[in-house]
């Protein structure tokens, strides 16, 4: 059992800022605890918090891996008290979920989570992820009657046929899986070189295999390659930029611009003063525009 003081750590907010979909809460005794078990590839964690103080329960040999995967040695205040003083709206999110940090997960977890993600909801992704697990996974034995399941490597859920897939409702989607699945296993996707790109070098790699576009590229490279400053745009993330900033922009550029290429250039005006942590903001944001009255979809 690992005990921590943390300031900007909300375990909830964490679980609800649609980066990780295998967080599930547990029941707290008291009000004021926020309680969930993480499940990250192969491991497991149950995460307890009281104010700061934040209860990790695994080992100390296990804990540097949980360190790496919640970011816990970066300042995230360092990155709030950045933002610019005349950026009312992104005060207020960065106020709102100042306890989101960007995790840094199983990047092939990350490759079929947001592969899965395209036009579903946060319920239904996370339904999708488990039945994979519980399909494709290994059972892991936490004590007697209780256990999860892992989420399978490329070789176990290549084990799947496309019809298996199509079988557990994933649509479209389940075509990508197989084939994201065969090149993984035959090393036309080079799960060992991706890791080692930088995110200009990466964007593109992923780009190049079937069922991964932009924003798909972009969120594995965030969530799964911790290139820190990917800024995916989503329906969420485009309805925030044409609302907020669009309205701020004299510049006739945008007016010229097509409509597809204009929160590009949006990102590149507003966001390039957070270079190095401007998904640290998207995810500020996101975060702040599904938790006020409106239902998420990544």
């Amino acid at each position: 059992m690992i005990e921590k003081e943390l300031r900007n750590f909300d375990i909830r907010q964490i679980a609800e800022s649609g980066q990780c979909f295998r967080m599930t809460e547990l029941a707290a005794a008291e009000t004021a605890v926020s309680a969930y078990r993480v499940i990250s590839g192969s491991r497991m964690v149950d995460v307890v918090q009281r104010g700061s103080r934040v209860t990790f329960d695994c080992t100390e040999e296990d804990f540097p891996y949980w360190e790496e995967y919640f970011d816990l040695k970066t300042d995230y205040g360092e990155y709030i008290s950045s933002i610019d003083e005349n950026d009312d709206y992104l005060r207020r999110a960065a106020a709102f979920g100042s306890g989101i940090r960007i995790l840094k997960q199983d990047v092939w977890e990350m490759i079929i989570t947001f592969v899965i993600s395209q036009q579903k909801t946060i319920p239904n992704i996370r339904a999708l992820v488990e039945a994979l697990c519980r399909e494709y996974g290994s059972r892991v034995e936490i004590s007697a009657g209780s256990f999860y399941d892992t989420f399978p490597a490329p070789e176990q859920l290549n084990a799947a046929s496309l019809t298996d897939l199509q079988a557990l409702k994933l649509g479209y989607r389940a075509k990508y899986i197989k084939k994201l699945c065969e090149d993984a296993c035959s090393g036309a996707l080079d799960l060992g070189l991706l890791k080692q790109m930088n995110a200009q070098a990466a964007m593109t790699y992923l780009q190049g295999f079937y069922g991964i576009g932009k924003k798909v590229a972009s969120c594995v490279c965030l969530f799964g390659l911790h290139h820190v400053d990917a800024f995916p745009i989503d329906t969420w993330i485009r309805k925030i930029l044409m609302r907020e900033y669009a309205c701020r922009c004299r510049s006739s550029t945008l007016e010229r611009l097509p409509q597809a290429r204009r929160c590009e250039y949006l990102v590149g005006r507003y966001f390039s003063g957070y270079a190095g942590y401007a998904g640290v903001m998207q995810q500020y944001m996101f975060h702040y525009e599904i938790h006020c009255g409106k239902t998420g979809r990544v």
